[in-house]
């Protein structure tokens, strides 16, 4: 990845000394490398050599994600501040599948967002620590590596906030419940050179959720030159997608989202609609808007809308087809489209072919400690 502050390639940025107007890089090999702005300080480098001392600090400027065909290496979300590292991603997997997690030791990250129904919920609503059903749907969390912005609307800033926030769980019982594992404590202190606390954890969880990543579609290789990946129906259903069915202008890039916020009428009929965006924003363009998913491995999650509310891509596709619902605040992209039943049918039949492989390591459940 280039440095999101220099551009400089293959580079992560250990530090920029305060007041000395220098870049201080940390190259793949864990070489500390001085940027081009300025002359070097001695209080820079000395910052340096303290993070290299880190536990698992270098380990985690060497460790680079393999990504399946398809998906682009310089769109990743990855912060400064939680690099990726096997141990913390072997650490994190754990924290989101053991229940013991959340405050009631009754649900765990795994319970809503699946890895046998393309890690959503089969489920219209989820059910939380207190045993109540959520009030949205459990959307995808694949390839949220490529996405900053969390939930139908954006409320959380990072996978990390994400992590952090949760409902499901409270910083104190995060403690409690994993901070007197022995395994875990001597797991945490190797990663992040501390006592368990809620960050970590929560910097875990994020860590391992960047590696549930798709790729390698029927799609993408027939993008690669395999022109016989997809059958002729999903062919047609691509050149539908990208015309007369206008699916492009939401569904947009590698990872078929712009990660923007739409209002598309879904639930707007109600007497009283969930107003989506606008609850974070207060800008009335906001209201009714939720977040575009991605439609990577789409095929595997139903229901859909952050309601739950069309059981299949066939329904998915005549709601779109009739142009949503009418409200005040529709997106202008929205109108019937006038798809025949053999062009619907061929837009659900590339939907499938954006089904692609995820490491079944990253799906295996692991071994939780005592």
């Amino acid at each position: 990845m280039k440095c999101p502050r220099c551009q400089r390639s293959n580079f992560s940025h250990a530090a920029t000394g305060p007041g000395t107007g220098v870049d201080v890089h940390v190259s793949r090999s864990g070489e500390p490398v001085i940027g081009p702005r300025t002359l070097v300080t001695m209080p820079a480098l000395l910052l340096v050599v303290v993070l290299l001392l880190v536990p698992g600090w270098a380990r985690a400027v060497d460790f680079k994600l393999k990504l399946p065909t398809g998906l682009q290496e310089d769109a990743a979300e990855i912060p400064d501040d939680n690099p990726i590292s096997p141990e913390k991603i072997a650490l994190g997997k754990k924290f989101y599948w053991d229940k013991r997690w959340s405050a009631s030791k009754t649900v765990a990250c795994v319970s809503c967002h699946r890895p046998d129904h393309g890690w959503s919920d089969p489920r219209t609503f989820s059910t939380d620590f207190a045993g109540k059903p959520t009030p949205r749907h459990a959307p995808t969390i694949v390839n949220r590596l490529f996405s900053d912005r969390q939930h139908w609307t954006g409320q959380r800033a990072s996978l990390e906030e994400q992590a952090g926030l949760d409902i499901n769980k409270t910083d104190e019982k995060v403690v409690e419940h994993l901070g007197t594992i022995p395994v875990y404590r001597q797991e945490f202190r190797a990663v992040f050179g501390r006592d368990l606390d809620p960050d970590g954890v929560a910097q875990a969880i994020a860590t391992y959720v960047r590696t549930i990543v798709s790729g390698n579609s029927p799609y993408d290789r027939v993008q690669a030159g395999d022109q016989s990946a997809m059958s002729v129906a999903a062919q047609r259903g691509l050149r539908l997608f990208e015309g007369k069915a206008m699916c492009v202008r939401c569904h947009a890039g590698f990872n078929f989202t712009g990660e923007g916020y739409r209002n598309i009428g879904v639930g707007m009929n109600k007497p009283n609609p969930d107003l989506g965006r606008y609850t974070i924003t207060k800008d009335d363009a906001d209201k009714g808007a939720f977040k575009t998913p991605t439609l990577r491995d789409v095929a595997k999650r139903g229901p859909y809308m952050h309601d739950g509310s069309e059981r299949t891509l066939a329904d998915v596709v005549a709601f779109y087809n009739r142009g949503g619902v009418k409200n005040p605040w529709l997106s202008s992209d929205m109108k019937p489209l006038g798809l025949t039943a053999q062009e619907q049918a061929d837009l659900v039949e590339f939907m499938k072919a954006l089904t692609g492989q995820i490491d079944p390591e990253v799906s295996r459940p692991p071994h939780l400690p005592e």
